[in-house]
This record gives C-alpha cells, structure tokens and sequence, in this order.
C-alpha cells in the first residue's frame, strides 16, 4: 500500500531504513538513519518509532538506534540459509582445520553473491566476505562457480547486465567471462586470483542440493600464491561432497532467487 506523495510504499520505506544499518555503521543517530535512507526526518521518526515498538530497531540509551535482536529473530526462523549453515559448519570445520584462511559458504539471491557462513582464521589479514555481505557474481569466484552450474538462460542474463571492475582482475569481458565458465565445469573448481581482492585468491566449488542442481559454493580464500590452489582444492571438493550429500538427505533443496 502506497500512502507518499512518491507512491512508495510503507514497506519498501521500512526496507530502506533497515538497510541502511550495515556492518561500517551499526548504529547512528535518527537524523543520520533518515539521511542514509534518504527519507525525510519526520517519516523517519513516525516509522522508527513502531519499528522500535516491535523491536525490529533498538534505541540506546545514547539516543542512538542500531538494529534490534527481533530482526535476528525472525530472519533466522525457517530460513533456508540457517539449515544450509548447520548442514556445512562440520564440513567447512574440516577445510579451516586444513587450510587455515578463511572458509565461506555462499548462494545466489537476488542476482548477487550473499555469503551465509564464514570461518575465520585468526592470521588472516584479510577483511572481505563477511556473513551477510553481498559481491558482484562475477567478482567473486563463488558467483562464477554458482553461475557455471546453473541453467543456460541464467548465464544469459548475468552476461548481460553491466559488469563493473571491483579489482584491475575483475574480468568483464562476458565471451571471458564463458570461456571460464566451460573451464569451471571440466575441472570442478576455480581459482582466479585479484578478482575480487587483489591480494587473494578465491577458491570455490559447488555444493549440489537433492535434485543435483548447484545449492551453493564452498570456497577459501587464500594468499596469493600457486603452491596453495593444489593444496586447498582436494580439501574443498571432500567437504562439498559431503555438504552435498547431507543436503540430500535433508530433504528439498533451497531454490535460487
């Protein structure tokens, strides 16, 4: 239901609101959420004040506002990422015990890369892919991994979105961008370094749901160094076939959005 002069929606007001938290500003004023919504103060004010009712946004006692514990809460209730979470960790405990950087896990949702797992090594330097972070799909070596195995029609319409360099590696150029795509399929991994960070290298395979379609990519995220792609690969394709078999037995794969 729209109810502004702009015909937007209350909800899609309440979605800029809580947007604009984020893990650079976890928490600001009423007039700085307003300005990062880009909302005007007083229906900032007026929607903050029911989001704080429901819990949905805390108040400090400073004044300041961050998201509340009732988000957390409903978001994890009957998420599919939740079950995919608690079906890798054992698996992905295995990978960090080996490779010692950091382990994501990662699915496509709403046309971007949205990492739902990290584990982290405490040696690691590198501050990037972040639970809940999102990255370009083909900036990022889970998003090429993600997009090899899916459908012809959902390659065509990545390739044919702008495709912006996050990196002087980020490879645009969508004939590449296949030839890759062709090469991840016969190989079953990928490892392109500086695509995303210049300074790493991003090793992902696929994790297959019960009706064999790609469910997400497992991935470890190395220093920039050919010795570490023969090491962490085996590593990574054990844990992705035992992820994809538990996903099995669990039941319905997650769909992709």
């Amino acid at each position: 239901m729209a109810n502004s002069p702009t015909g937007e929606s209350v909800i899609s007001r309440v979605v800029r609101l809580m947007s604009a938290f984020d893990r650079d500003l976890p928490t600001m004023t009423l007039t700085g959420l307003a300005r990062r919504a880009d909302l005007p103060l007083t229906t900032a004010h007026r929607l903050v004040d029911d989001l704080v009712l429901h819990g949905l946004i805390e108040r400090l006692a400073d004044g300041n506002l961050r998201s509340g514990m009732r988000m957390w809460e409903l978001a994890a209730r009957g998420s599919r990422a939740l079950n995919l979470r608690e079906l890798a960790l054992p698996f992905m405990e295995d990978v960090q015990a080996a490779v010692h950087q950091h382990t994501t896990l990662a699915v496509l949702d709403h046309g971007t890369v949205l990492y739902v797992e990290r584990l982290s090594s405490p040696q690691s330097s590198l501050d990037a892919a972040h639970i809940a972070q999102r990255m370009p799909i083909h900036a990022a070596s889970s998003g090429l991994v993600l997009v090899a195995y899916a459908p012809p029609s959902f390659q065509d319409e990545v390739l044919s979105r702008p495709l912006a360099a996050v990196t002087a590696e980020t490879i645009t150029d969508p004939a590449l961008i296949r030839k890759h795509l062709a090469d991840i399929r016969q190989r079953g991994y990928v490892a392109l370094p500086g695509i995303g960070v210049t300074e790493w290298t991003g090793i992902a395979v696929p994790v297959f749901g019960p009706d064999n379609t790609v469910a997400a990519a497992l991935n470890a995220i190395v220093p920039r160094q050919e010795a570490a792609v023969p090491l962490t690969v085996p590593a990574l394709l054990t844990a992705a076939h035992g992820i994809s078999r538990a996903l099995k037995a669990s039941g319905p794969a997650p769909r992709r959005s």
